[in-house]
């Protein structure tokens, strides 16, 4: 997270300037970076999604964007609100707050739109304002952080004293790796494999952070997956089922995605996808199901994504098209508990 007087100012001058227009007796204008699919292009020296160059007007002359336009400054007024007071929302709580003041969103869904848009007018994320998505995800190591967040600056949290791990929300987000006794960070989909890399001891043994995705992870958990591989200068591997969807959950994290294409620093393009690969479920004989047809139409679509033009990616999408099945990371246990540590992910970690 950015130092909080940075959008603070930001956001002020936003301010500033739409008062200056009123008294000067011109209607305001804001200008937005189109999020249009068109104006969301693929850096390959970033290996990201960008956005282009192309721009949309919010003119409050306008009768057709008088709404659109209050609901941005709104959003931007609370999003001040928190930075000032040193506090955090939630998008789900923004959205119900927004009625006190006579806001009117159609649903949730316009309203974290909204948000968006001032992450485009701001070029800062809504992390950095203080606003997070209900989901959390977790993170196990030998990490010491030390918190920013008021009431608990400088305090040091030890990411090994919970056995459960420590939830990744905005208190940790917006902390500072200061040692690590680790040489990987493993990002693991599910639970259950993030539980047993803990219980098993399999962390000690590859000196590895572990970082719980829950599925597609939140823009947080890529954030905090950034941090720790910058600051620390570690390596990143993610281990997901065996599917497309699992597939598609590491490469969000190496090269990013469409919907984040206006926030920077989420992606990890050097992060490994080390399986389950559709080489693993056959040398492995795992236990599978059959792909169904929104696996396979997902594989049509990957195919063509220019994030997966590359030759190991087309390799993969063609073993799963050529395989027409699917096994979970936990279809290891068929071998034994400890299979998956002891040679699975032992050969995969070195």
């Amino acid at each position: 997270m950015s130092d909080p007087a940075q959008p603070l100012h930001l956001l002020r001058g936003i301010g500033h300037r739409i008062v200056e227009s009123i008294r000067s007796g011109e209607f305001p204008v804001l200008e937005i970076p189109d999020r249009g699919t068109t104006n969301i292009v693929f850096d390959e020296q970033r290996h990201q999604f960008v956005m282009g160059p192309k721009k949309v007007v919010r003119d409050s002359s306008n009768l057709k964007h008088i709404r659109s336009f209050a609901q941005l400054v709104w959003v931007a007024s609370y999003a001040k609100r928190l930075l000032v007071s040193g506090r955090t929302s939630s998008l789900r709580d923004l959205y119900y707050s927004a009625e006190a003041f006579g806001i009117r969103f159609k649903d949730q869904a316009e309203s974290d739109r909204t948000v968006a848009d001032l992450e485009c007018v701001t070029g800062f994320s809504r992390e950095d304002f203080g606003i997070f998505p209900e989901e959390r995800s977790s993170i196990y190591g030998a990490v010491k952080m030390r918190y920013t967040v008021p009431g608990y600056e400088g305090r040091v949290i030890d990411l090994t004293l919970s056995p459960d791990g420590f939830p990744i929300g905005p208190a940790l987000v917006t902390a500072e790796p200061i040692s690590a006794d680790a040489k990987l960070i493993l990002a693991v989909e599910s639970g259950g494999m993030f539980s047993r890399l803990i219980e098993t001891g399999a962390w000690k043994r590859f000196r590895a952070i572990l970082v719980h995705l829950g599925g597609q992870p939140p823009r947080a958990t890529r954030r905090m997956i950034r941090l720790l591989h910058d600051a620390l200068d570690l390596p990143v591997y993610i281990f997901t089922d065996g599917d497309p969807w699992g597939m598609h959950i590491a490469r969000v994290i190496i090269s990013g995605s469409a919907n984040a294409a206006h926030v920077p620093g989420l992606v990890v393009p050097d992060a490994a996808w080390i399986g389950v690969t559709p080489d693993d479920i056959r040398d492995y004989t795992l236990p599978t199901e059959p792909l169904n047809d929104a696996d396979l139409r997902r594989l049509d679509e990957l195919s063509n994504d220019v994030r997966y033009s590359s030759p190991e990616c087309q390799h993969h999408i063609a073993g799963f098209k050529s395989l027409r099945k699917k096994a979970e990371q936990q279809a290891f246990s068929r071998y034994g508990m400890d299979f998956v540590v002891e040679h699975y992910l032992a050969d995969k970690l070195g």
